[in-house]
């Protein structure tokens, strides 16, 4: 495998093909510097033409063994596939002495990604988690305000991240059997809770409504998670695919002043219609029109407050931090007691939920 001291690019093994692999993962590891899409799994044919088309030169497999087969020729796997395969993958990846990024959520428990993460300290690899919505425009907007302090003290953080998907796309994201993993609080509530928990630090109380609203759903798609920083802060976080009218993405209150946002960050969309970091107009800017106000006593649907100009997101420093740490050992971008400690969220959300009250943590 390539040296810390080589500066050739590391030869990236990505393993899935479907919206994460090919929509987020692949595109922003063959616009790292320092990283090279090398090999791709999907046991899909037409995944794998389109892997080649998309990343000519590409070598596609059908499985994960046929991976493993030529593992001494990679130098770091990325694991994109179905939830419940996050942890065995990842496992085999680590004990090939492979370095690995596994996508949000990295495993079903905390217990489990605690058992993942000492695996890689054991062996001295890096073990990372793709959390990219710390890089989206409006979260580092806010990370940029609390950094000034212009809103004093922060009471109050409201995220949302909701959609108006009122027929349910089946498959195993939406999936009701345990293990597959699926289901909003796993997923976009990972998210959200992630963001909490790096901007207002640990939690002592979860308390969670977890839904099934959509005919025809089978995991939940209508999530509400209260949670009770040990610092006073209260982050009120909503997750919804049946929202028929979308509310901000942000409302931070503070002590002097507060912050709203409206909008997704641009970058999915982008990525979505084949838009690629570095190749045309400036990556993750925003139009003024999206930008989030800041103010008090006034709201900012008429015009209340100041525009906060956004700062542009940047999905693409995500792996720009993974090439640094497996190359230079670098801070890892996302170390894996971060995202086990958001598991012990989404675990006491759904004990809150089960249970109909607080869960302490």
């Amino acid at each position: 495998m390539t040296t810390a001291a080589s500066r050739s690019p590391l030869r990236v093994g990505l393993i899935g093909y479907g919206v994460a692999g090919s929509v987020f993962h692949a595109p922003l590891i063959a616009a790292a510097d320092g990283l090279v899409l090398d090999t791709v799994v999907t046991g899909n044919p037409e995944r794998r033409e389109q892997a080649g088309k998309a990343h000519p030169g590409v070598r596609t497999v059908d499985t994960a063994d046929a991976l493993w087969e030529r593992a001494e020729a990679l130098d770091l796997v990325v694991v994109a596939s179905p939830n419940k395969t996050h942890v065995p993958l990842a496992t085999t990846a680590l004990e090939a002495g492979l370095p690995v990024v596994v996508d949000k959520p990295v495993a079903g428990t905390a217990a489990a990604a605690r058992e993942l993460a000492a695996l890689a300290g054991a062996r001295s690899l890096l073990l990372s988690v793709f959390q990219n919505r710390r890089w989206d425009n409006d979260f580092l907007t806010l990370r940029r305000l609390l950094g000034t302090g212009e809103l004093g003290d922060v009471w109050r953080f409201e995220s949302r991240f909701e959609r108006w998907r009122p027929q349910p796309k089946g498959g195993w994201r939406e999936s009701g059997n345990p293990t597959e993993i699926g289901g909003l609080l796993y997923d976009l509530g990972s998210h959200v809770v992630d963001q909490a928990l790096v901007l207002f630090g640990p939690v002592t109380t979860v308390y969670a409504e977890v839904d099934v609203r959509r005919s025809g759903a089978e995991a939940d798609d209508d999530t509400f998670l209260a949670l009770t920083h040990a610092g006073g802060v209260r982050s009120h976080l909503h997750v919804s695919s049946a929202t028929a009218q979308l509310g901000p993405r942000f409302r931070v209150l503070g002590s002097s002043a507060g912050y709203v946002k409206y909008g997704l960050d641009p970058q999915e969309a982008a990525l979505r219609e084949g838009a690629r970091p570095g190749t045309g107009a400036a990556w993750g800017v925003e139009p003024q029109a999206m930008w989030g106000r800041v103010g008090s006593g006034e709201s900012p649907l008429t015009g209340g407050g100041r525009p906060e100009p956004s700062v542009p997101g940047d999905y693409p420093a995500f792996y720009s931090a993974v090439a640094a740490a497996v190359r230079d050992g670098a801070p890892n971008p996302v170390p894996p007691e971060e995202a086990a400690a958001a598991l012990d969220v989404l675990e006491a959300a759904r004990r809150s939920a089960e249970q109909g009250g607080p869960v302490p943590l």
